[in-house]
């Protein structure tokens, strides 16, 4: 009888973790943009977190894209060693003013190549392309839609725009969320800083409360299989 109380209970325990893992799994996986919220009109550097989510294939090239309908003036990047970085720029329909100058084009592409197989992104790693950006546009939010090419040929295309209230999609794009500003700049870009210490980004909310939903299922495992023992030995 004790011990198939004990295994009864450790067959518990092994779904809740199995659980566990099964959920955190794809939440880890997406491409994200860290810190994922600054302020308006002013100036932020971000991350663009590029995880592999394949065990047979290397990640060799990462594509991010910015809105033309929301142009950014200045966009600057940080080398990355064994990586080379492109950009692509596109006329504007609106021309937008930097420190009282036309801007007339901006970046609207930017890829990272790997420069060989070492530095590529291999399977269980991940990698950050630092990117300065700014001013920020007057709105809500910019959705980078991303595409990461794999060493066999696959693309995977990040490019679903995550809506309010639904369930989150297969492939999301990358969202900088935006707070209105005071219409300083150099406020708004002093205050970036603190955002990024103090914020969360979307992969670490989403793997927090599932790693506590993981935990509860471990402990109602082991509290059951308590239960269960003790319920074994009052009849013993």
């Amino acid at each position: 009888m004790l011990r198939t109380v004990l295994a009864r209970a450790t067959v518990v325990a092994g779904v809740a973790a199995v659980t566990t893992l099964a959920l955190a799994g794809p939440a880890s996986a997406h491409v994200t943009v860290n810190p994922n919220s600054a302020t308006q009109g002013g100036y932020t550097k971000v991350a663009f977190r590029v995880p592999n989510e394949k065990d047979t294939a290397n990640t060799t090239a990462v594509e991010i894209n910015l809105p033309a309908d929301t142009p950014i003036a200045s966009v600057s990047l940080k080398p990355l060693p064994g990586w080379s970085a492109t950009t692509v720029k596109s006329k504007l329909a609106t021309p937008i003013k930097k420190h009282d100058t036309e801007i007339t084009e901006a970046v609207t592409k930017i890829t990272w190549t790997a420069a060989d197989a070492n530095s590529q992104i291999k399977p269980g790693q991940f990698q950050e392309f630092e990117v300065s950006l700014g001013p920020l546009p007057a709105t809500n939010q910019i959705v980078f839609k991303s595409l990461q090419t794999y060493s066999d040929g696959d693309i995977v295309r990040w490019i679903d725009v995550p809506a309010a209230g639904q369930e989150e999609p297969e492939h999301p794009a990358p969202v900088l969320k935006l707070a209105a500003g005071n219409g300083d700049p150099h406020a708004a870009a002093a205050a970036a800083p603190a955002a990024a210490t103090s914020g969360h980004d979307g992969e670490a909310d989403g793997t927090n409360w599932l790693g506590l939903a993981g935990l509860g299922l471990g402990l109602a495992g082991l509290v059951a299989g308590l239960l269960a023992y003790r319920r074994a030995g009052q009849r013993a």
